[in-house]
């Protein structure tokens, strides 16, 4: 008990810091009415993805939506599109705040475009860290968190054909809004979320992270983010 009040008096206090710090460029009432991107504009003539025109789409979300933009966020924001070439329907932007690999505890904010999907995927253990069990609280706009159980997914969610041909292998969905909690149901559980109407901004946590032992179900995807190529 005593190391678990230590953690997380180090994870306060690393909130507070960052709380200090931040740039918030929201000014109530003058938001958009509605936040829409065009897929084509992520893209170079040639084709390339635009990490650069990825990064600006997030940073307009977190404005509409209130979110603080903090310093050093644009430098820090990791994005994909995991090859698809279909950004707005299948990627991912996120800022991570604390990966501790020693005391396994980790704090990461996501971030998903309208009608944007978080492909499929589950974790593994590896020789130095535990499998990942993970939770998530939602900050601003909705995100269908999907998960093994009972199918219930709704029709507002539309798996695209960029991943599996428009296929998933679990359909338990929780519509979760600001203030809302979800959590997996167990440990190596296949899971994925969707963006709603407003895209979705949410906190995870999680007992540690580790880039390689992250498998999609898509294979094409897997591929994509254990190999990237290079620039």
């Amino acid at each position: 008990m005593k190391r678990q009040a230590q953690v997380m008096a180090i994870i306060v206090v690393a909130c507070a810091v960052a709380l200090a710090g931040c740039v918030c460029k929201f000014a109530p009432g003058k938001r958009p009415e509605s936040i829409q991107f065009d897929n084509a504009s992520f893209y170079t003539k040639d084709g390339k993805f635009d990490v650069e025109k990825a990064k600006d789409a997030y940073i307009a979300l977190m404005e509409y939506h209130g979110y603080p933009v903090y310093p050093k966020m644009r430098e820090e924001l990791w994005v994909s599109d995991y090859g698809t070439g279909q950004f707005t329907k299948l990627g991912l932007g996120a800022r991570m705040w604390k990966n501790n690999e020693e005391d396994r505890y980790m704090l990461m904010d996501v971030f998903l475009l309208p009608g944007q999907m978080l492909p499929e995927h589950w974790h593994l253990k590896d020789e130095k860290n535990p499998a990942k069990l993970e939770g998530w609280l939602i900050r601003y706009g909705v995100s269908h968190v999907v998960g093994e159980g009972d199918k219930n997914l709704g029709p507002d969610v539309v798996v695209p054909k960029c991943h599996m041909n428009g296929t998933v292998t679990v359909e338990h969905e929780v519509v979760c809004g600001p203030g809302d909690w979800a959590q997996l149901n167990r440990v190596g559980a296949r899971h994925w979320q969707f963006g709603g109407p407003e895209g979705a901004i949410f906190t995870e946590v999680a007992n540690v992270h580790t880039n390689s032992a992250v498998r999609h179900s898509d294979p094409k995807l897997n591929e994509h983010f254990l190999n990237p190529p290079k620039e």
